[in-house]
C-alpha cells in the first residue's frame, strides 16, 4: 500500500481552516548570533546568519507570510542585531501580538553554555544552568554567576509559559550546544573551529570562563513570571543536542561546491520540511535520517569527541504547523534498521511489544511517498525486536527511512474488565496500557452498575489486589462516568507498572543509585535503598519521604519515576506533567548528578514507588518504558538516531508497604 503525505494533510487543512475563520496567525522569531562583539574573534561562529535565512526561506513556503517572520542577526540586510535587549524586546512583542489559536517558532541559533547559578529556582541535577549568548554577552563577574547579554534557560521558559497562557501553540528550535535544557533551567575548554580553512568545521558551545568579563555585569532584561508552569500541551521543541553535547556548523549540503556553512540541525529540519511531513513525529524522523552520513564523517574526522544527539520532546503526534489538540496518530513510531532481509528496533518488551503482536512496517521514500506492509513479531526480547522485511516491501532501496508501529496494545498487559454493557466512552491511555471489556476468563476487575445510581469496581486480580489498600479494592461507590474513567485508567496503568517491574526485576545499572530517604523536618532520619528486600521502616507522625537518585554513570539515563499511593492513585514523579521530561543528566563520579524528589503520599500501607532507568547512548531510540505524566500533554522525549547498540544494563525497584498496613520496626 502506497500512500503520499501530501493526502494525509487533508485533515491538517481542515483543522487550520477553523483557526484561519478566527484570524489565526502563524508568527516566527528568528535569532542568528554569528559575532561575539565583546569576545575574541576565535570565538565567533559563521553560520547563524545563513542559519536564518535558510529557516526563513523553509517558512516561507510553507505558507508563512513575509511580515510575520521577525529575524535578529548579525550579517544579514534590513535585520536588527541580536543584542539581549532586542532578544527579549521581540519576544515580548510576539506575546502581545499573539491570539489563541495562533502559532509561534522561537528559532535560536549560536552558541550555549553552562554555569552554577545559585539563585536559579529550579536546580537541575548537574547544578548547572543553560545560557543561549546573545551578541553583546560578557562573562561573570565576582561570583554572583549572571552573564550579561545572555538569555537564561529560565527566561525562555518565562517567555513559552507567557505564550501557551494565550493559547497559542510554541516550537521552539534551539541550534546550539547545551540546549536539551534551555527551557528548563563543559567542563574542558573545546577549540570552536577544527579543520581545514575550506572545510571548517565549528563547534557551538562556550565554556563560560572562556568569556571576556566586562567591567560590570547590566542586569538581565525582564522575562514575564507566573507563567512557567504553563501545561505543554501546545508544544514542541527540537534540541541540536543533549545540555552536555556541543553540535557542529559545516558546510552543507556535503560534496556540493555552492554549500554555504550551515547549523547541522537546522539545515536538515529545513530539508525535511520539504519532504511534507504531517506530524511532529514524522519531520524528527526526517531530520534523522539526514544525520548519520554527517555524523559517520565527522566521527572519522573527530574521534575524540563526543557528537550531538539530536532531540525532540512535546506532542509529536499533533498536526504540523497547526494548533489543535486532536493527534494524528496516538501510537509510537519506532525507527528501524534494515540489514539484509531483517528489520532491527532498539525497543521490545520494556516499551510494549511482545511476540505475536500485530504492527505495521512504514517504508518512507526521499519523495516523501510512504509504503506499508503489516507483520507480526516473532523474536522480541526486553530491549530489541527484530523481524523479516515484509515482502511486498523487500525490492525497496537502500535509501528508505524504515520505522514501525504497533497496530494494537500488547494483550498480556490489557486491563480485562468484567461487565455487562460497553465501557464507558472517553477513556484517555497512554501505549501499551489499554482496556478491554471480556466475557470469559478470568477478570482483572469486575464492574457493577448500583441500583441507586453510581458505579463499583472490585479487583479480583491476586497481583493487583496485592498492590492496593483494602478501600481501592473495591466496595466504595463511584459517584460518576468520570470518577469511572479515572479508576479504570489508573488501574490499566499499574497491570503495565507491574509487567514492568517483572520484565526488569534485579537489574542492575554501574553507576546509578536510588535511595529512600525519611526526613525529620532538616534532619535525616534514616535510608536505605530502594532496591533493599528490607524496606526502611515507613515514617511516623511528622516525617516525610524523600528519594534520592543520583547518576555517576558518564553517560545520561532515561528515567521513569512513577508512585502508587494507598488509594490506587498514580503520582508522576519523573517526569512530571509540568514540562519535565525523562532524560535524566549525564553525571561521573567527580561530578554527579543528583536530586531529591519529595514523596508526601509515600509510607502508607498500599503505597508503593516505581524507578525505572537505562542507559541513554548516543543516537539511540527512546526508552520512554510506556509511562509518563497521566494525562493527554506528553512531554515525550525523542532522542537522537537509531544505532544497532544493544543495552543490556536496567535498573528497576518496586520499593513498598504491605497493602494493609504500614511496616514497622
Amino acid at each position: 500500500m502506497a500512500m503520499s503525505r501530501a493526502l494525509r494533510l487533508v485533515l491538517l487543512l481542515l483543522m487550520a481552516g477553523a483557526a484561519a475563520s478566527a484570524g489565526a496567525v502563524q508568527r516566527a522569531l528568528l535569532v542568528g548570533v554569528s559575532e561575539l562583539v565583546n569576545q575574541p574573534p576565535a570565538l565567533w561562529l559563521q553560520a547563524p546568519r545563513n542559519d536564518v535565512l535558510l529557516m526563513r526561506q523553509a517558512l516561507l513556503r510553507r505558507g508563512f507570510a513575509a511580515a510575520d517572520i521577525t529575524v535578529l542577526a548579525d550579517g544579514v540586510d534590513g535585520a536588527q542585531l541580536p543584542d539581549a535587549q532586542r532578544i527579549h524586546d521581540a519576544l515580548a512583542r510576539l506575546v502581545a501580538q499573539s491570539r489563541r489559536g495562533d502559532f509561534v517558532l522561537l528559532y535560536f541559533s549560536g552558541h550555549g553554555t553552562r554555569l552554577r547559578n545559585v539563585v536559579k529556582t529550579y536546580q537541575e541535577p548537574d547544578g548547572l544552568a543553560e545560557n543561549f549568548l546573545a551578541r553583546d554577552v560578557r562573562g561573570t563577574i565576582g561570583t554572583d554567576a549572571v552573564l550579561s547579554g545572555g538569555v537564561r534557560d529560565v527566561d525562555f521558559d518565562a517567555w513559552i509559559g507567557a505564550l501557551l497562557a494565550r493559547d497559542v501553540f510554541v516550537w521552539s528550535v534551539f541550534d546550539t550546544c547545551s540546549a536539551t535544557s534551555m527551557t528548563r533551567g563543559l567542563r574542558d575548554a573545546l577549540p570552536v573551529a577544527e579543520g581545514p580553512p575550506d572545510d571548517e568545521v565549528r563547534f557551538r558551545g562556550i565554556r563560560v570562563d572562556q568569556l571576556a568579563r566586562g567591567a560590570a555585569a547590566a542586569p538581565a532584561p525582564a522575562a514575564p513570571s507566573g507563567e512557567t508552569g504553563m501545561p505543554r500541551a501546545r508544544y514542541v521543541a527540537f534540541f541540536a543536542s543533549e545540555s552536555h553535547q556541543v553540535t557542529p556548523e559545516l558546510k552543507l549540503p556535503r560534496k556540493d561546491r555552492t554549500a554555504r556553512p550551515q547549523g547541522l540541525l537546522t539545515w536538515a529540519v529545513a530539508e525535511a520540511l520539504q519532504r511534507q511531513p504531517a506530524t511532529w513525529r514524522e519531520l524528527f524522523n526526517d531530520v534523522l535520517a539526514l544525520y548519520p552520513p554527517v555524523i559517520e564523517e565527522l566521527a572519522a574526522r573527530f574521534p575524540t569527541r563526543e557528537l550531538p544527539s539530536p532531540v525532540a520532546e512535546g506532542n509529536l503526534d499533533l498536526a504540523l504547523f497547526a494548533n489543535s489538540l486532536a493527534p494524528l496518530s496516538t501510537r509510537p513510531v519506532w525507527p528501524a534498521q534494515r540489514a539484509g532481509d531483517r528489520l532491527a528496533i532498539d525497543a521490545g518488551q520494556l516499551d510494549g511489544l511482545e511476540a505475536g503482536q500485530a504492527v505495521r512496517v512504514l517504508a518512507t521514500r526521499d519523495d516523501g511517498i510512504v509504503r506499508s506492509a503489516d507483520a507480526r513479531l516473532a523474536q522480541v526480547e526486553a530491549g530489541r525486536t527484530q523481524l523479516d522485511v515484509p515482502a511486498e516491501l523487500a525490492a525497496l532501496p537502500g535509501s528508505v527511512d524504515w520505522s514501525l508501529t504497533p497496530q494494537d496494545e500488547p494483550a498480556s498487559v490489557m486491563l480485562r474488565v468484567a461487565a455487562a454493557r460497553g465501557l464507558p466512552e472517553g477513556l484517555a491511555l497512554r501505549y501499551p496500557s489499554a482496556i478491554r471489556r471480556v466475557r470469559e476468563g478470568e477478570p482483572d476487575v469486575r464492574w457493577t452498575e448500583l441500583a441507586g445510581g453510581g458505579h463499583r469496581l472490585d479487583v479480583v486480580s491476586p497481583e493487583l489486589a496485592a498492590l492496593l489498600g483494602p478501600q481501592a479494592r473495591g466496595g466504595a461507590p463511584i459517584a460518576d462516568l468520570p470518577g469511572l474513567r479515572r479508576r479504570l485508567e489508573a488501574l490499566a496503568q499499574l497491570k503495565w507498572l507491574l509487567r514492568l517491574n517483572a520484565l526488569a526485576q534485579g537489574g542492575q545499572l554501574d553507576g546509578f543509585e536510588a535511595v529512600l530517604e525519611v526526613w525529620n523536618g532538616p534532619r535525616l532520619a534514616r535510608s536505605g535503598a530502594a532496591q533493599s528486600a528490607e524496606p526502611i521502616a515507613a515514617p511516623a507522625a511528622g516525617e516525610r519521604m524523600a528519594l534520592n537518585v543520583r547518576n555517576t554513570s558518564g553517560r545520561s539515563l532515561d528515567l521513569v519515576i512513577v508512585g502508587i499511593d494507598a488509594e490506587g492513585g498514580l503520582h508522576p514523579v519523573f517526569p512530571r506533567d509540568d514540562g519535565e521530561t525523562n532524560r535524566f543528566e549525564r553525571g561521573a563520579p567527580d561530578a554527579p548528578a543528583a536530586k531529591r524528589f519529595e514523596l508526601p503520599w509515600l509510607g502508607a500501607g498500599g503505597s508503593r514507588l516505581l524507578v525505572l532507568a537505562a542507559p541513554a547512548a548516543p543516537w539511540s531510540a527512546p526508552r520512554l518504558f510506556g509511562v509518563g505524566p497521566t494525562d493527554a500533554m506528553p512531554d515525550l522525549r525523542v532522542r537522537g538516531l537509531p544505532r544497532p547498540e544493544r543495552q543490556h544494563q536496567v535498573y528497576a525497584a518496586m520499593p513498598g508497604w504491605p497493602a494493609d498496613a504500614p511496616l514497622s520496626k
